[in-house]
């Protein structure tokens, strides 16, 4: 992706340090990660010290999260 051993791979899922937020990484632009929800929406941008690898644990969390307010829309 960027050469940086500690920043994951695009494809993979990462989780953004400062609030938690789980996403799948798209790429790096102007030296900052893009994440994207699990569920597809809108890119947000982490900077590379605030990323890291997620645990399979926390992906599956995030899944069940997002299929909870799914359900509870009108």
């Amino acid at each position: 992706m960027n050469g940086d051993p500690t920043v994951p791979e695009a494809g993979t899922y990462a989780m953004d340090f400062r609030d938690g937020s789980v996403g799948q990484v798209m790429g790096c632009e102007g030296g900052l990660v893009q994440l994207r929800p699990l569920r597809g929406g809108r890119e947000w941008d982490c900077p590379p010290e605030s990323v890291g690898q997620a645990a399979p644990d926390e992906v599956l969390r995030e899944k069940v999260r997002q299929l909870n307010r799914e359900r509870r829309l009108p």
